[in-house]
């Protein structure tokens, strides 16, 4: 289908990254590039490890990305995540009350000691959640949002769903163990993503130090955050059966990582290798932006039309995330449509941007058309009728 073909090279240019989903999946195959040796990732002492590029996607190192994991208190974010969702939509408000129940203050665990009978705005709650860990927040937000917290994971599970986690399974609204409640660091990937990307409001909170409630002060119990100023979210996670585990999100130089540690056996460890990981990734790799949505990248010839010719792009922000000198060789090559013919409508498919570094792939994007061409009249097409057949 494809023939007409154009290669130019990219030029790298490093610009302020927000978060844009992109329209085709980018497939990082940066190892055993020639551009430069790259060190392999550090192997970390935990059961399950993965790094990831916010904006891209890209995995940039992992262990057991997809075995299924206990996640203990990482359940949160997901809790978190629907709350956000329903401030969103105006279901609920920050400063509604909630009442508290017998079932949340007898919540075991980390608690921000809230007590039944009385109540605590959803603000409250939410910081109590996501800074205290509280298990007892946990099951007030769920009844409040759910109608009981049986309710709320039946929530949960079809935005899991939706989002597609779907290697996840919600039994409970604050990780308390059970044997069917699990989730893998691939999968904890997209709700991390999913918090950045379309709640930063609520990603503010994962970065504070400490909260009051109750006149009881607890420290953020992710302590990554003092240790290392890049980094600004997220939540820690701990049982018996799933050791120590961390997701954390950190941003240096426009570029943001997101690691994710499961299973390690103490708190110290969980930091340490979460640092190690983040350093790896900001260390030897970095993330760019090839085209802006909208933008004019080709333009092609179109038969029959109103014009003769007609330009393509994309339909969002495309990043790319490679070693550092990997981007030397980088290149598009765009192909297009041997015969496009009008009309042509607004978003048509119509070409594709293959992205190649040192000769091999590294992703692949379709080219749509930025404006419609309509069917020229009678004569136009009697004139491209003609110069086809000649041609």
């Amino acid at each position: 289908m494809f023939s007409s073909t154009i290669q130019f090279q990219v030029r790298s240019v490093i610009r302020s990254i927000g978060f844009l989903s992109l329209l085709c999946s980018l497939q990082l195959v940066a190892f055993g590039l020639r551009a430069a040796p790259l060190p392999a990732p550090p192997q970390l002492s935990a059961e399950s490890y993965l790094l990831i590029d916010f904006v891209s996607g890209a995995v940039l190192a992992e262990k057991n990305p997809d075995q299924r994991m206990e996640p203990a208190s990482l359940t949160k974010m997901m809790t978190a995540y629907i709350v956000a969702q329903e401030l969103g939509r105006g279901n609920i408000r920050g400063s509604d009350p909630v009442i508290i129940s017998d079932a949340a203050q007898a919540m075991p665990g980390s608690r921000m000691f809230v007590e039944a009978g009385t109540t605590a705005t959803i603000n409250e709650l939410l910081s109590g959640l996501i800074i205290q860990s509280g298990n007892d927040a946990s099951v007030a937000l769920a009844e409040h949002i759910g109608a009981s917290e049986q309710g709320f994971v039946d929530i949960m599970n079809r935005v899991a769903e939706k989002l597609g986690m779907n290697h996840t399974n919600y039994m409970n609204a604050s990780g308390l163990p059970d044997d069917n409640h699990y989730t893998t660091a691939s999968d904890l990937a997209i709700i991390a993503r999913a918090i950045i990307r379309d709640f930063p409001e609520l990603y503010a909170i994962y970065s504070e130090l400490e909260y009051t409630y109750n006149n009881i002060t607890q420290k953020n119990r992710n302590s990554l955050l003092g240790r290392d100023a890049s980094v600004d979210g997220m939540k820690t996670g701990h049982t018996n059966a799933a050791g120590y585990c961390l997701v954390a999100s950190a941003k240096r130089d426009n570029m943001r990582l997101i690691s994710i540690i499961l299973g390690t056996n103490s708190d110290k460890t969980r930091i340490a290798e979460s640092q190690r990981l983040l350093n790896y990734g900001f260390r030897f790799f970095r993330t760019e932006q090839i085209y802006a949505a909208g933008e004019l990248v080709s333009e092609a010839q179109i038969w029959m039309g109103k014009q003769n010719s007609i330009p393509l792009g994309v339909a969002e922000d495309l990043y790319v995330t490679l070693p550092r000198d990997a981007f030397e060789t980088l290149h598009s090559q765009i192909e297009v449509s041997d015969y496009i013919k009008a009309p042509a409508r607004l978003g048509q498919e119509l070409g594709r941007s293959v992205l190649t570094a040192d000769s091999r792939v590294v992703g692949e994007v379709p080219l749509l058309a930025l404006k419609k061409v309509e069917e020229g009249n009678i004569l136009v097409r009697m004139k491209h009728s003609i110069m086809r057949f000649f041609r």
